[in-house]
């Protein structure tokens, strides 16, 4: 499995608005690039996606930016990455069994397909919410319960 730059900072991107944002609170695609240190034009192609998917909402103008569109216990890791155009498998081979020359033989494609279900699983109990205040991801969360 290989997840894409787009990817990692689609994730990386709707944490940061988590973290920076309040309910309605509109944070612009400038904020969000200086504070990833990612180029605010790929920013608004991934946004422009999040947005399509009904993860986010957006406001032009002044104090525009961008806002989660539902609470974030009800977004997924997996929402966000298949919005962004991840493709999440692990399947090396073509996903199709009836274009494979090895179908009748193959019985490693059923434990790469398996594999991929339990990753695609996990990612959607994955909420947003979640990330953010886990100690096991959130390295900021352990550094605050230290203190």
């Amino acid at each position: 499995m290989r997840i894409t730059t787009k990817g990692r900072y689609a994730l990386r991107a709707t944490v940061a608005l988590a973290q920076m944002g309040s309910d309605d609170e509109k944070i612009s695609v400038n904020t969000l690039s200086e504070t990833e240190d990612i180029s605010s034009v790929f920013l608004e192609q991934i946004f422009f996606k999040l947005k399509k998917a009904g993860i986010v909402t957006s406001a032009r103008g002044p104090g525009g930016g961008f806002a989660f569109a539902r609470a974030l216990d009800s977004i997924t890791v997996r929402e966000i990455f298949d919005a962004a155009g991840e493709e999440m498998t692990v399947l090396p081979c073509d996903r199709s069994k009836s274009k494979c020359n090895r179908r009748s033989e193959c019985i490693s494609h059923e434990v790469f397909e398996s594999v991929t279900g339990v990753v695609n699983n996990y990612l959607e109990s994955l909420s947003l919410k979640t990330v953010l205040e886990s100690d096991t991801f959130n390295p900021r969360a352990v550094k605050k319960a230290r203190s």
